[in-house]
């Protein structure tokens, strides 16, 4: 068993197959047969990736314009209807399965976006955890997926990207089995645990190492068509939107803020405040491991300290040391990067954790 503070948990495996729009509502075991891709594409189709933390892949797949759902799971192994307590038992690891409609985005894409989460140089595990359960793996289900693979690993490994070979199998998919209910969307529901898990794992010290800018490169062009301009220009290209002509300066309902790409939960409406500034200001985050702090020297004799999100890495604003007591920190955010969830919207967001907060109130 793994725990917050010990192991990360999660396997992806990537099962890429076409299949029919009911067969995508499914989420029980299915055929690892290989079959020969046809000439016209169904509307939606399949992917399976193992790359350790089954919580941790979840997030970025569920990002991208055009996946349609991302389900955590067990495969690879020999035993039928695996579960939490035993899957390692039966020779499974984990997974997710994706599924996402060809014509908005690509299983290349997938592909790319799937190097850039992993250590596939390893093969005893990834990051916190380890043992056969959480290594990575690519499973084709067609002759194009496993072309596709293998160029795709190829090019990753003519690159030199990685000073050790990489060791991710491309390989025949097996049969997928979907995880229990309280693993599906963990970093929605169980935010401020899959925050301290997710930070404490070293994975994104080590992605952050190795790809550097490159990291979100991938997804950038499925991000930009969620964003309207001026969003995409605050949260991408480090912009600054006009004071007192903003959504959320003079906003007083109760609610939380969060990241506009990832919706990671950053600030609350219990520490809102009015700077006299005609920008959203706090005094205090709502989960301080969330925001990401760096030297800013874009200004010409001014040193400023930049906010930004960690797992979504949106500039958000900047933290100031005029704001009041106790904290004395203003944090000065664009409304353009954020979005507003209402106390009453709470839960139905996956944000539930938060209502007692303002219950208390």
């Amino acid at each position: 068993m793994k725990t917050i503070l010990t192991s990360v948990t999660g396997g992806i495996l990537v099962l890429l197959l076409s299949f029919s729009a009911a067969a995508a509502a499914s989420v029980t075991a299915v055929s690892g047969e290989i079959k020969t891709m046809s000439a016209t594409k169904t509307a939606t189709e399949r992917a399976i990736f193992a790359g350790g933390c089954f919580w941790c892949m979840e997030k970025p797949f569920e990002q991208l314009d055009g996946v349609l759902s991302v389900i955590s799971g067990y495969s690879g192994g020999t035993t039928e209807n695996p579960t939490y307590e035993n899957y390692h038992d039966g020779g499974h690891i984990e997974v997710v399965e994706i599924v996402y409609d060809p014509a908005r985005v690509s299983y290349e894409t997938l592909l790319k976006l799937f190097w850039k989460q992993i250590n596939p140089t390893d093969p005893g595990g990834q990051f916190a955890d380890r043992g056969h359960g959480y290594t990575t793996g690519i499973f084709y289900t067609t002759e194009e997926q496993k072309r596709l693979a293998e160029e795709s690993k190829a090019a990753l490994e003519k690159r030199g990207v990685f000073d050790k070979p990489i060791v991710t199998p491309v390989e025949p998919a097996r049969p997928f089995y979907a995880a229990e209910d309280y693993h599906q969307d963990y970093y929605k529901n169980n935010t401020l645990r899959y925050s301290f898990y997710r930070s404490g794992s070293g994975r994104d010290a080590y992605l952050d190492q190795v790809w550097g800018k490159e990291r979100k490169d991938v997804g950038l062009r499925e991000i930009r068509q969620k964003l309207t301009p001026l969003q995409f220009n605050v949260t991408q290209e480090d912009g600054t939107e006009p004071p007192f002509d903003n959504e959320y300066w003079d906003n007083h309902e109760d609610g939380i803020y969060v990241d506009i790409v990832s919706g990671e939960p950053l600030f609350s409406s219990l520490e809102k405040y009015d700077s006299g500034t005609g920008w959203p200001s706090f005094s205090k985050p709502l989960v301080p491991e969330n925001l990401v702090l760096k030297e800013d020297r874009k200004l010409l004799f001014s040193v400023r300290t930049e906010v930004r999100s960690r797992a979504g890495d949106s500039h958000l604003g900047h933290v100031f040391d005029d704001g009041p007591q106790p904290t004395g920190k203003r944090y000065c955010m664009n409304s353009a990067a954020l979005r507003f969830i209402s106390k009453a919207a709470l839960v139905k967001e996956g944000y539930g954790e938060f209502l007692p907060l303002f219950e208390a109130k």
